[in-house]
């Protein structure tokens, strides 16, 4: 089948209507050339909803100017959305992102455009590159399939898709969207010794990206043998992968590969996957799936928190009431780590916020979304240690997390434990 001949953005975006629920690829691959062409057309088109992971650059779709034309509601809030959620401009689908593509697959949620970005074709096939996220359900159910063939898109391995399936094909240049970390701080490296002290040889691997998972990437520099099966990576994991102390060699399942569904870093990361063979780059179905993150051993799961209360409930996703985040994959991670055999969950953080705030809290605050409820958290870690959570009772746990917040709350958590358990 001969593939479709290239057709401008504007005319390949004059198939979205009005009440259209619309995906985008996500993270560093969104297609903003049909972004940019559909705002065009704002003003003839009204409840176009925005189904999405979280987006990097502009987000016309989530701005109060185009509100009665676009309606944003995304899996995860990023910092370009942030402001519009918390304004009520935007909204937000609460979602472990293992789910995100069953909500597409089920019918829970429509799906009736498409718009990704793609790799050139090899034989016929094209690669999500950077991003594979939800984009295979979506592709499956909607009604139209509009692809940006981009040739700085790398072809990643993993889940290809027939160039033919597509109803429209536009054509793009420019370049996945970078990110640089900022150097972790004594205080990150100090949390990645604890953690790296809990993450034997041959275990295999999921964090997120930023400067705390690098500085944990940096404290494996001993470690041997150890595998990758994650939703995302960075250049921390890139620089494991290239000394050749993630390998894959113990995994029982993908040996030898590395597994993601998306990535947000430096053009390294990104050249990295470009036609290589160690690379899977596959559907959040995989990815997510408890059940098959469970079947390597020692799989060990790195995720953070914005404050944790003295039972061990963890918020994740917002400040309060206010939106930040997202659930993301945190539960995924954690409940498929821990059914794996030698398998650990890690919930990683510092113990105070960048304003002096203590991290661990008596009560969550008023409208804080518990992400990993208490009944599923084990290990958490700070700068002053590591506590395991799992099997002990409410007391237990509050005397455990007291012991590593910071010094200068002890007392006052302490005083708060007292009062709310009589001892």
């Amino acid at each position: 089948m001969q593939p479709l001949p290239f057709i401008s953005a504007r005319e390949a975006v004059q198939s979205v209507r009005s009440g259209d629920h619309v995906h985008l690829s996500s993270i560093a691959s969104v297609p903003h050339i049909l972004i940019e062409a559909l705002s065009e057309r704002a003003g003839e088109l009204k409840d176009v909803h925005f189904h999405h992971f979280h987006t990097e650059g502009d987000a016309p779709y989530g701005s109060a100017q185009l509100r009665e034309a676009f309606w944003d509601q995304g899996f995860f809030v990023g910092p370009n959305l942030r402001p519009s959620v918390q304004a009520g401009v935007a909204d937000y689908i609460p979602a472990n992102l293992f789910e995100s593509q069953l909500m597409y697959r089920s019918g829970a949620l429509p799906c009736d455009v498409a718009m990704v970005q793609v790799s050139e074709p090899i034989d016929g096939m094209v690669s999500l590159g950077t991003s594979v996220d939800c984009s295979v359900a979506a592709l499956e159910v909607a009604r139209e399939r509009i692809a940006v063939v981009n040739p700085q898109v790398p072809f990643a391995f993993g889940d290809l898709i027939p160039l033919h399936r597509f109803t429209a094909l536009v054509s793009d240049d420019r370049p996945p969207i970078t990110k640089t970390y900022a150097q972790p701080s004594a205080t990150d490296l100090e949390i990645g010794r604890h953690c790296a002290r809990l993450i034997p040889d041959g275990a295999c691997l999921q964090m997120g990206i930023g400067t705390l998972p690098n500085a944990i990437c940096a404290c494996l520099d001993g470690h041997a043998h150890l595998g990758l099966h994650t939703e995302m990576f960075s250049d921390g994991a890139l620089e494991l992968i290239r000394r050749g102390i993630i390998d894959g060699s113990a995994k029982t399942i993908d040996r030898g590969k590395v597994v993601a569904s998306f990535l947000l870093g430096s053009q390294e990361v990104y050249d990295f996957i470009r036609e290589n063979p160690l690379v899977q780059m596959r559907d959040i179905a995989y990815t997510n799936d408890p059940r098959i993150i469970s079947q390597n051993p020692g799989m060990v799961s790195i995720n953070s928190a914005i404050e944790i209360d003295l039972t061990g409930q963890v918020c994740a996703d917002s400040i309060g009431t206010r939106i930040y985040s997202g659930a993301g994959g945190q539960l995924d991670f954690v409940r498929g780590a821990k059914l794996s055999p030698g398998g650990k969950a890690i919930l990683a953080m510092t113990s105070r916020t960048t304003k002096g705030l203590s991290k661990i809290v008596p009560i969550l605050k008023p409208g804080a979304g518990v992400v990993t409820p208490r009944a599923d958290v084990q290990w958490v870690v700070t700068e002053y240690g590591a506590v395991n959570l799992y099997g002990k009772s409410l007391q237990e746990r509050a005397r455990l997390l007291i012991s590593i917040a910071h010094p200068e709350d002890r007392e006052t958590l302490s005083r708060a434990a007292f009062e709310r358990f009589g001892r």
